[in-house]
């Protein structure tokens, strides 16, 4: 798909927002793009953000952002928990990033979230990453853990890389027999790294994440150039190739129609859903990558955020 057919196809609402974003020169301006200052947040008194330090994977040093309800503090309740890890290619981003999201979910679904700052590629390849979110998930089930979290409602969760991190995540606990999770919310996951779905050779407009890009961050992110390694990559790397989901818990994917992810997401919540696991999935005409949070008042993006959070308040609340 060329550029003149890619911003024809936008949501008209969502035309506009194109001009908000930068194009990226990967791994070139990598530093640069990690020198972002995030975007301001709202201020919201009925939920607190706290910081602790926690070990995590490779016994180091984890820094995790809290999100709390207020009201958690003023009695002993304990409360729904979910761990949410921030998306940016597996290469970019911090929890400070998704303040907003966060601090929205929490406020909406009445839960404790935990959003790890997980080491990132290519200085920390694969599984780095993952570990680190793997240690916070224990950490939050954790009898020394200061959080009143409810253990049999604990969920997954995370947009781009953070889904596929969430993803990996639902996988990993299943197989080592971790923490039980009720849910696993899946926004537009970064889950194959094979790049040979349709979706992902029909994006490549220079301003949202596109083909080229995600090429890039997947060869970071395995530490090593893939079609050279196949054989080796596991389906913790990249969830996609996981040959049994059986076991996992419900999920809730969605995508944009523009989204390099879309027939990956498809395809995986296919799968879930012939694994006779409950699985919801959405697919939002005329969107890219990420739209949501570039064109937040946006009509499609309303919907969408609304929905996937709604997804989540039930799950948590059932």
């Amino acid at each position: 798909m060329n550029n003149e057919k890619f911003e024809h196809a936008l949501h008209p609402e969502l035309k506009a927002s194109l001009g908000l974003l930068q194009p990226l020169q990967l791994p070139e301006q990598l530093e640069q793009a990690r020198q972002l200052r995030p975007p301001a947040m709202e201020p919201n008194e009925r939920v607190t953000i706290q910081e602790y330090h926690i070990v995590g994977g490779s016994d180091q040093s984890l820094r995790i952002r809290v999100y709390v309800p207020v009201s958690s503090t003023d009695s002993e309740m304990t409360l729904p928990g979910l761990l949410w890890t921030h998306g940016g290619g597996y290469i970019l981003g911090t929890p400070e990033g998704e303040d907003q999201l966060c601090v929205d979910i929490a406020d909406t679904a009445g839960c404790i979230i935990v959003s790890p700052d997980y080491r990132l590629a290519p200085e920390h390849p694969y599984p780095a990453g993952l570990e680190d979110a793997y240690a916070a998930l224990c950490w939050m089930v954790d009898p020394a853990c200061p959080l009143p979290i409810r253990a049999d409602r604990l969920a997954v969760g995370g947009a781009s890389a953070g889904g596929g991190l969430a993803a990996a995540l639902a996988l990993l606990a299943r197989d080592r027999r971790g923490p039980k999770l009720c849910f696993q919310l899946l926004l537009y996951p970064m889950i194959d790294y094979r790049n040979d779905t349709a979706s992902s050779y029909e994006i490549h407009h220079p301003l949202v994440w596109n083909r080229e890009y995600n090429l890039i961050a997947w060869k970071l992110y395995l530490g090593h150039d893939p079609a050279n390694h196949a054989a080796s990559i596991t389906y913790y790397e990249s969830p996609s190739l996981a040959p049994d989901l059986t076991g996992l818990p419900p999920a809730y994917l969605c995508v944009g129609q523009l989204d390099p992810f879309r027939d990956e997401t498809i395809q995986y919540a296919t799968r879930l859903a012939q694994s006779s696991i409950a699985t919801e999935l959405h697919v939002q005409p005329g969107a890219y990558h990420g739209f949501e949070n570039v064109a937040p008042t946006a009509t499609p993006s309303q919907r969408f955020r609304n929905a996937y959070i709604q997804a989540l308040v039930r799950a948590l609340n059932e």
